[in-house]
């Protein structure tokens, strides 16, 4: 009888032994589930940062080497596991969520790259303003209205409004013809006709000659005509990587994202900056021409001058060659922000330290006042724009707020090329992604920035701002208005041609140029 039991005992040992053998490689099968899933998502989290171009062979090792480490570990953890291995399968839970998210970033980057260098197209909208308690609703209410135009700025875009309006009315307008767009206004606001065509870009001249003139008119027609620009620059993906290029960095006098604006392509600028950029030599040159510059442009005024800030109402293909004709260079790239996008991408940086040759208040033109000492300043992105904007209280006024915005703009290419920026490279590009727009392609900026990680050169960064003489003008814009302007100072200018060639021609700038 003992040892019948014996017998069962050994018998019910043996079974339970083996049952548990069964069992066990079962229980693994989300280990392995696990180990395939996280070498899949590794795998395609490698593949966007491949994609994305932004990252040097060493580091694209050093990215694989460091996912292969982590697979490795979840591998032990299940293959030679003397236990369950709860911890490693815990552990490659938490390393797919983060590859997974990782992997959405990476990709969101490469879309938001996508938007940023998405320029080179002009965009004008046309329009048919009423006054505002005129009772027509719509371009049919007005059929029989007589329309103010004008064909001495912008004459093909008002040509081709003009036929889309008849073509839409199935009639021949009755139309008025003026010889400025300032006159047009006056005619609107005075009763002479009722309904004027224009674009819309010329909402600021109006406004300077007529008070108010925004506010006292209302659309009731809109007529957008895209143009793709050829600024005659290399499309090649590492041509900024070999040969010296100059960028127009344009700064609007507007708030709000710049891609919902009704004229995003044609506002005034407000900061007029151009860096001639030598990749070979790690130099940039800086170059602020004040707002009120008494220049021609090129194309658009047959010569006569016009203040800088004008340009910008044509288009910055205008602005572009009206620098680029002042200077003897040529501006094939440009980036364009506004002034919101400068606060916010500031205060992403972690604030600036901006250099000022001079203490004084701020607050005239920005409504933020505070003190800015002389010599080094940390500024949030509010502060910044204040610093920036600032010009009455200002001894030399325009030219002074010319350099202060250099400053801001070295102090923030600084922080942006340092190695530690690539922590919060994702947040710099969300937000740069929404306020600012570049005709460099994306495979530019990415062989720009893969050269920039690749070398980790140190830049130089000196600045010349244009200087000129007060004066009084009628210009090309507004040729029945007196206005203020400045006469360019030819010795400055021919000393920043000098210095522009230099960079260009791969010398380096040194102390013993004159740089102001």
């Amino acid at each position: 009888m003992a040892t019948r039991r014996s017998t069962s005992d050994r018998t019910g040992q043996k079974s339970s032994k083996k049952g548990k053998g069964s069992i066990r490689p079962k229980k693994n099968r989300f280990g392995n589930f696990c180990l395939v899933l996280q070498a899949l998502v590794s795998l395609a989290f490698m593949g966007v940062v491949i994609l994305l171009d932004m990252l040097p062979v060493k580091y694209l090792g050093l990215v694989a080497m460091v996912l292969f480490f982590l697979w490795c570990i979840t591998f032990v953890s299940q293959a030679a596991r003397k236990k369950r291995g709860i911890t490693g399968k815990l552990y490659s839970l938490l390393m797919i969520a983060v590859l997974a998210v990782g992997t959405y970033y990476v990709a969101k980057t490469n879309n938001m790259i996508a938007m940023i260098t998405s320029g080179g197209v002009k965009i004008d909208n046309m329009v048919v303003a009423v006054l505002a308690d005129d009772p027509a609703e719509t371009l049919e209410d007005a059929a029989d209205y007589s329309f103010g135009v004008q064909f001495t700025q912008g004459a093909d875009n008002m040509q081709a409004v003009v036929l889309d309006i008849q073509n839409q009315l199935g009639a021949d307008i009755n139309m008025t013809e003026y010889e400025s767009v300032q006159e047009q206004a006056r005619a609107l606001t005075s009763g002479e006709v009722q309904a004027i065509v224009y674009n819309q870009s010329y909402t600021n001249l109006m406004d300077e000659t007529v008070d108010g003139f925004s506010d006292q008119i209302r659309i009731i027609y809109r007529h957008q005509i895209e143009t793709r620009l050829d600024f005659g620059g290399s499309e090649e993906d590492d041509s900024l990587t070999k040969a010296p290029f100059t960028v127009y960095i344009s700064g609007l006098d507007v708030y709000g994202d710049e891609r919902d604006g009704e004229n995003r392509d044609s506002e005034r600028s407000d900061v007029n900056i151009i860096a001639v950029v030598n990749p070979t030599t790690h130099q940039i040159l800086l170059v602020t021409t004040p707002r009120d510059y008494f220049v021609p442009i090129p194309g658009i005024s047959g010569g006569m001058n016009d203040k800088l800030t004008h340009a910008g109402t044509y288009g910055i293909d205008a602005s572009m060659a009206t620098l680029g004709e002042l200077y003897e260079t040529d501006i094939n790239y440009y980036v364009r922000l506004n002034f919101s996008s400068l606060i916010k991408i500031v205060d992403i940086l972690g604030g600036v330290d901006v250099y000022s040759d001079y203490a004084f208040e701020t607050g005239w033109e920005s409504g933020y006042e505070m003190q800015v000492q002389e010599g080094y300043n940390h500024f949030d992105g509010q502060q910044a724009l204040a610093f920036c904007r600032e010009r009455h209280n200002l001894v030399d006024g325009d030219n002074q707020r010319g350099r202060n915005q250099q400053a801001v703009i070295t102090a923030m290419l600084k922080k942006a090329l340092s190695p530690t920026m690539l922590l919060k490279a994702n947040s710099i590009i969300n937000q740069v992604s929404q306020d600012v727009e570049t005709n460099v392609t994306q495979g530019q900026l990415n062989s720009l920035v893969k050269y920039q990680l690749g070398s980790g050169a140190e830049w130089t960064i000196q600045s010349v701002a244009a200087t000129g003489f007060d004066g009084e003008d009628c210009p090309y814009s507004m040729p029945n208005d007196l206005v203020y302007v400045i006469y360019p100072d030819e010795t400055v200018v021919n000393e920043i041609i000098h210095l522009t060639n230099v960079v260009e021609e791969g010398r380096t700038l040194t102390e013993g140029e004159q740089l102001n």
